[in-house]
């Protein structure tokens, strides 16, 4: 699915990710499989992902971890 943004929100590439995961305080967890762009606000982060899902995570989780797909960096800006 094409990604189509119409908002003022600049998104990074993260395709580069199998997953990613979020663990909140309660824990609960969020698992995002094939993200591919990402916007972080003071609010939260915007993840859309491989199968066209646009996911809101809102701030309060205590770890996000990810794993990269092989070959990729580990952390990019």
């Amino acid at each position: 699915m094409e990604f189509k943004n119409k908002t003022k929100f600049e998104f990074n590439d993260i395709s580069t990710e199998k997953w990613r995961k979020y663990k909140f305080v309660d824990g609960s967890v969020v698992k995002i499989k094939n993200p591919l762009k990402l916007h972080v606000s003071e609010n939260g982060h915007r993840v859309f992902d491989a199968s066209g899902i646009s996911h809101y995570v809102p701030l309060g989780w205590i770890h996000l971890s990810w794993k990269t797909k092989e070959g990729q960096a580990h952390f990019i800006q």
